[in-house]
């Protein structure tokens, strides 16, 4: 990608021009983990209301994934490989510490016109995060498509025997195709992070500061240090609160009422944090799109995933007005105010 900002004089619209998903084949329903930990499908359903996951299969990795959901944004967009500019990617999970994860989606793709790096903006928030930062690359006038991804095989660092968190996630992977737009697509967006409360979500092993050689190799693959921690209520209070602020904040900086809302794409994290924030937003719980039952929470890939499945469900349709947030690991939270495109307002 040869960039000369320069010749960049012209303001441009950023719009979604396709949408992309990928999940396992394996099925882990709630029965299951009844085998592992201390709980049963019926606690699983009425606090988190997760039914079942998905589980990427030992020779799965996140690019792997990556992969099959950006094809499907391809194509939905009506583009090829080579017509990508720009590819960013949020993950905790890559494939290695080295290169980054969308280097091996951009060959995966053959999409070798296109830059390609990784970003860790926390694994739930994340989504958001990097398509605002795409949205950037395109309104410069420095990219017209950018692939924009969120996946994880969030599984490899869950220890199932704890209820705090196996519970909860599963794999995937969602994608979306951003594109030089002749009308405004993306209206706005906030991206925020709180670091005092980064140890609420965190894996302590990996990184500079808890080293692999510090952990004691008779604890096993599974020590603690190597999984994720999470403290929940933390949580629920971080989440319920920032929720329906960010989504105000958003629509009020965008010129949009709150009730003017077609739809509201949430972090897939907790039913009740979704029926908690719309609660709070004053919208009717059938305005979120809520797909956690199936698939739960699949952490960078839930804000895409569930993009892309309301899309296929016809819940969209042009100049419809979505509202999507996530919240997650960093403390951090972001949000974005959607106008969805008509396929014509495109430009080639």
């Amino acid at each position: 990608m040869l960039v000369n900002l320069k010749h960049c004089k012209t303001t441009y619209y950023a719009g979604i021009r396709g949408t992309g998903y990928y999940v396992p084949d394996r099925i882990v329903t709630n029965k299951e983990l009844e085998q592992y930990v201390n709980t049963t499908d019926e606690w699983i359903q009425q606090k988190i209301g997760i039914k079942e996951r998905r589980v990427a299969a030992d020779n799965e990795a996140t690019s792997d994934l990556a992969y099959k959901a950006s094809l499907m944004a391809i194509e939905d967009a009506g583009i090829e490989p080579q017509d990508i500019d720009l590819i960013i990617l949020n993950c905790v999970c890559p494939d290695n510490r080295d290169p980054a994860t969308a280097c091996m989606v951009q060959a995966k793709l053959g999409a070798f016109n296109a830059a390609a790096f990784d970003v860790n903006a926390g694994s739930c928030p994340g989504t958001v995060y990097v398509l605002n930062i795409a949205s950037n690359f395109i309104t410069s006038g420095a990219c017209k498509n950018v692939l924009v991804i969120g996946a994880d095989v969030f599984t490899s660092i869950i220890d199932w025997q704890d209820r705090v968190t196996s519970c909860f996630f599963g794999d995937g992977a969602g994608a979306v195709i951003l594109s030089r737009s002749a009308k405004p697509g993306l209206q706005g967006y906030t991206l925020y992070a709180d670091g005092r409360g980064y140890e609420a979500i965190i894996v302590p092993q990996g990184g500079s500061k808890v080293r692999a050689e510090n952990i004691s190799i008779n604890t096993g693959l599974r020590d603690g240090a190597t999984c994720l921690d999470m403290d929940g209520k933390a949580v629920w209070d971080f989440a319920t609160k920032v929720f329906p602020e960010s989504i105000r904040q958003v629509a009020d900086d965008a010129g949009i009422k709150v009730e003017d809302i077609d739809l509201v794409i949430p972090h897939q994290a907790n039913v009740n944090i979704i029926k908690e924030g719309m609660k709070r937003l004053g919208l009717p719980f059938e305005k979120a799109f809520v797909n956690l039952d199936r698939y739960g929470n699949t952490a960078s890939a839930s804000v895409f995933i569930a993009l892309a499945e309301a899309a296929r469900q016809e819940r969209l349709s042009p100049r419809s007005t979505v509202a999507m947030v996530a919240f997650g690991g960093g403390l951090a939270w972001a949000s974005a105010i959607v106008q969805w495109n008509d396929r014509a307002d495109f430009m080639d």
